[in-house]
């Protein structure tokens, strides 16, 4: 089975849909923040190993402890997982933190502030141009 093939891709999409379904539902740990999400899932093609990257919007402590409690949640995660997903091997889970959320809102934060100077610096440009016009 090759890395893009569609059976790769349909069972990256199953995984990751069903990982997001047992953290939010099922998982009552109270380390996981309410505010986590799989952004993608890449199982290996013997089946052997998932790893899921995890988005968690929060501050860097709480990230913290949301990756620890889904850690230490791996064999629950797994075991519901198997009951769920029909595959020859059940993935061992392995978490890794996904930053690319959080680094998307902040670089849309930086390009509404830049965008709100300049806007600011036309209207204040407009306002000396008047000024000159009426003089």
């Amino acid at each position: 089975m090759k890395k893009g093939s569609m059976r790769s891709l349909r069972i990256n999409h199953e995984v990751q849909k069903e990982l997001q379904l047992i953290i939010s539902r099922e998982l009552k740990d109270p380390r996981v923040s309410p505010m986590t999400s799989v952004t993608a899932c890449e199982v290996t093609t013997d089946l052997k190993i998932c790893k899921a990257y995890i988005s968690v919007l929060a501050d860097e402590e709480v990230r913290k402890e949301t990756m620890e409690g889904l850690r230490s949640a791996a064999p629950f995660i797994r075991r519901e997982l198997a009951q769920t997903i029909n595959l020859r091997n059940t993935p061992e889970l392995r978490f890794i933190e996904d930053e690319s959320i959080e680094r998307g809102i902040r670089m849309s934060k930086l390009i509404e502030e830049v965008a709100e100077r300049d806007r600011a610096a036309i209207e204040a440009r407009k306002a000396e141009e008047d000024g000159e016009s009426d003089e």
